[in-house]
């Protein structure tokens, strides 16, 4: 029997990127329209220059925010299979970027983010951090490990239900309590 787990984590309290979300889509039609009736004005102004300046920055922006405004609506998937962790996010239900797979087997340590363990590692001079979580009062899980030479901890956000089946995986001594 395979032990499999998914889950998602989006963050609890979404009214403000909500309301974010939409100020920079209008923002984002203002500055639209701002650059094309830049452009069709190119023809008629006294200070062409200036004007096809005005037109770049507009369309630039409008097109930046396009690009980015789905940051707000970030979600990360957690996927456990049999002893391997997916990480994944998803920013505005439409793109999947995915950030990396690791064997519960190769971690040196893990455990709760509440826990002393957790100080020790984090302060190791050189240590790369992924904070792959949206809720900072969430039940945080970190994994510490080495590859390559070089020192990683992931912080993720799991339920207790996904705690219990990294635990079944991990070598004796691994998980920290204190």
């Amino acid at each position: 029997m395979d032990n499999y787990k998914e889950e998602i984590v989006i963050k609890r309290n979404r009214a403000v990127n909500n309301i974010l979300h939409a100020v920079l889509c209008v923002l984002m039609v203002l500055c639209g329209l701002f650059a094309l009736l830049n452009i069709s004005q190119i023809g008629f102004s006294e200070n062409l220059l200036m004007t096809i300046a005005s037109a770049l920055v507009y369309g630039g922006a409008a097109f930046l925010i396009w690009w980015k405004k789905d940051m707000l609506r970030l979600e990360y998937e957690y996927t456990f299979t049999n002893g391997e962790m997916d990480f994944a996010c998803v920013m505005g239900n439409k793109k999947r970027k995915n950030l990396g797979t690791m064997r519960v087997k190769n971690v040196e340590a893990c455990g709760m983010v509440a826990s002393g363990s957790f100080q020790r590692y984090i302060s190791m001079p050189g240590i790369k951090k992924s904070n792959w979580f949206l809720n900072r009062d969430g039940n945080l899980f970190y994994f510490f490990y080495q590859k390559n030479g070089e020192k990683h901890i992931i912080i993720i956000e799991p339920t207790d239900e996904m705690i219990g089946m990294i635990k079944l995986y991990l070598p004796h001594g691994v998980y920290q309590t204190n």
